[in-house]
């Protein structure tokens, strides 16, 4: 009688605590769709539920934990469209737990029961909840957006990642496109996520999906390289230039980073090769004669590159950057004259050569003032004016660009 007793007493307590923990679940259920929420003691409510063997296992466990999060995110949402401020960050985080409780309670309602079948309850919901953070723009998207601009890339990286991810789940059967415009601009500005967060191995990889989805493809190519170029893979990077370049061969940014990685490489001359070929292909490119003009700079060929920053002037007239290279070779002319004039002993010869110097200079001075004309905001241009302003003995003009510099 006694071991009966006992018995009883184990059932009856055992039962007790299983009803205790539904109703736990309960009554998150309730204090979530009362017409007053209390989102914050629904979740305190339902914590328990999370480590009793009874409940733990149990689809609507998660399922309501995951309303929690799905209505508060809702009640959110209504206010934003009577035009109401609201918390985009607390709004977010409650579609990001809804998210996750859903696909543990989405999990659990597949499994078989005692009988081995499969009888879901809550499949239908879950995906329509889902479906709805992925399609609804304030949603997903909004937070994601929301927190790329307070420039929490990582938080911006998680968003879209889940946005990117659920038309991927099996739970869509391939109802939601992954083509569409909106998807491929979600994985961009996830891209980007990933390299503000300097994670360069994410980026790298998100950056070689979008080159093949040809969405904003020259920019895609252009982030991809300064990739490689961050982690030092120079195979890569002058590889991902050179098919940039062959895509977009009128834009000079690709030609003018492989003749710099040419350069700074020391290979000067395969730089000069190499820019003779893409003119050749492109003739009409004002930038690339610009480029040209410093390589033969470089390569001390200055007539040859005057003739190129002067072609570079005929295609594109207001290119303030040639007129400071015309300058610039006529200014380093000059400054030879004075340097072989050291060593003349002789005053009246010596004199000469300045003299003659100060008249090259002079000849240097129309084009550093027109490039500065042209861009005024350039201090590598108004510097070059200032010392020849200098050299000159124009202590008006000196003093007036001094005074623009702020010095």
């Amino acid at each position: 009688m006694k071991k009966l007793f006992l018995s009883i007493s184990f059932m009856v307590g055992l039962s007790a605590a299983l009803f205790a923990q539904k109703a736990n679940v309960s009554q998150a259920a309730s204090l979530t769709l009362q017409e007053k929420p209390d989102f914050k003691a629904a979740r305190e409510a339902i914590k328990p539920a999370f480590n009793d063997e009874k409940t733990k296992n149990d689809p609507k466990t998660y399922f309501t934990a995951g309303m929690i999060g799905y209505t508060e995110n809702d009640s959110y949402s209504k206010l934003m469209m009577l035009g109401k401020e609201v918390d985009q960050v607390k709004k977010g985080k409650a579609i990001m737990e809804a998210y996750d409780y859903f696909l543990k309670a989405y999990k659990l309602d597949q499994m078989p029961n005692d009988k081995g079948k499969v009888k879901p309850k809550f499949d239908k919901k879950i995906k329509e909840n889902i479906k709805e953070f992925y399609t609804a723009q304030y949603n997903l998207v909004g937070y994601g957006a929301h927190l790329f601009d307070k420039k929490d890339y990582k938080g911006a990286f998680d968003a879209f990642s889940t946005f990117l991810e659920i038309p991927k789940l099996p739970m869509m059967n391939k109802e939601l496109s992954v083509t569409d415009s909106t998807y491929r601009m979600i994985k961009y500005f996830s891209a980007l996520a990933a390299t503000n967060m300097q994670n360069h191995d994410k980026a790298i990889e998100m950056y070689k999906d979008l080159a093949d989805d040809n969405y904003e493809t020259k920019n895609v190519y252009q982030l991809l390289a300064d990739e490689y170029r961050t982690i030092k893979d120079t195979v890569n990077y002058l590889a991902t230039l050179e098919q940039g370049f062959k895509l977009f061969n009128d834009d000079p940014w690709f030609l003018q980073n492989i003749i710099n990685h040419y350069i700074y490489s020391d290979k000067i001359e395969e730089a000069s090769k190499y820019l003779d070929a893409a003119i050749a292909q492109a003739p009409t490119v004002a930038e690339y004669y610009y480029v040209k003009g410093n390589v033969d700079e470089r390569l001390g060929n200055n007539d040859g590159a005057r003739k190129a920053f002067e072609k570079a002037l005929e295609l594109q007239p207001k290119m303030a950057s040639a007129y400071a290279g015309i300058g610039r070779i006529i200014f380093n002319q000059a400054v030879e004259l004075l340097r072989a004039a050291d060593s003349i002993r002789d005053n009246k010869l010596y004199n000469a050569e300045v003299q003659k110097a100060n008249d090259i200079f002079k000849q240097s001075l129309p084009y550093m003032e027109k490039a500065v004309e042209l861009d005024p905001k350039d201090t590598d241009f108004k510097q070059a004016l200032k010392m020849l302003y200098y050299r000159l003995g124009d202590n008006a003009n000196y003093e007036k660009i001094s005074k623009e510099l702020g010095e």
